[in-house]
C-alpha cells in the first residue's frame, strides 16, 4: 500500500517555479530542487515525474497564471488605454527574476515544441487582449486613430518581454519605466 503525499504540492510546485525562475532549467539541478520544495528525490519523481515533467507542470501552471492576472489588468481598469498603462506600470514594478515564461522563451527558444507551443499559446492570448483594448482605445478617441492594432499589439507585448529582460539584466527601475513610456508615446 503506498504511503499518502506528506506535503502541499501546490506549495511545492510553487517552490519548484521559483528555483527555475531564479535559474533557468539547465542552471536548476534536481539538488537545487528537492532543497527548494523540501522534497525527497522519491516524492519529487512520485509526484511530478522528472525534472522536465517538474518543468512543464510548473511553467503551465506559471503562465495560467501569469495570463490570467495580465488580462484581469486589463479589464480592470477605468479606459482601455488605462488599462495597458497599468499593464506596463506593473511589467515594471515586478522583480526581475519571477518570470518563468520570459525565461523559457530565452533558455529554449523554439527548440522544444512543447515549451515554445506553451509560450506561444500565451503571448497569442495576451495580444489578443491587447489588440482588442487598442482597438477600444482608438475607438474611444484614447489613441491615434492610424494605430494598426494588430502591430501595436505585437509591439506592446515584444515591449512587455523587452522590460523583463531589461530588469533581469539589471536595469534600473527608472529606465523600465522610460521603457513603458516610449511604448504609451508610441500610441498617440
Amino acid at each position: 500500500m503506498a504511503r499518502p503525499r506528506e506535503f502541499d504540492r501546490d506549495e511545492a510546485l510553487e517552490q519548484a517555479i521559483e528555483a527555475f525562475s531564479e535559474r533557468g532549467y539547465a542552471g536548476t539541478s534536481t539538488e537545487d530542487l528537492l532543497k527548494a520544495m523540501n522534497l525527497s528525490r522519491q516524492s519529487l519523481y512520485n509526484a511530478f515525474g522528472d525534472k522536465r515533467g517538474l518543468y512543464l507542470e510548473a511553467l503551465r501552471a506559471y503562465v495560467a497564471a501569469s495570463v490570467s492576472e495580465h488580462l484581469q489588468v486589463l479589464n480592470r481598469s477605468t479606459s482601455a488605454r488605462k488599462g495597458i498603462e497599468q499593464l506596463l506600470s506593473e511589467f515594471v514594478a515586478r522583480p526581475a527574476r519571477t518570470c518563468l515564461g520570459t525565461h523559457a522563451v530565452c533558455e529554449f527558444g523554439r527548440s522544444d515544441p512543447e515549451i515554445a507551443a506553451l509560450s506561444e499559446t500565451a503571448a497569442h492570448t495576451l495580444r489578443a487582449a491587447l489588440e482588442r483594448c487598442i482597438a477600444q482605445a482608438k475607438a474611444g478617441g484614447e489613441i491615434a486613430a492610424d494605430i494598426d492594432e494588430r502591430a501595436a499589439a505585437h509591439f506592446i507585448g515584444a515591449t512587455l518581454s523587452g522590460i523583463k529582460v531589461a530588469a533581469r539584466g539589471g536595469a534600473p527601475k527608472d529606465v523600465l519605466r522610460d521603457i513603458a513610456r516610449m511604448a504609451l508615446r508610441s500610441l498617440g
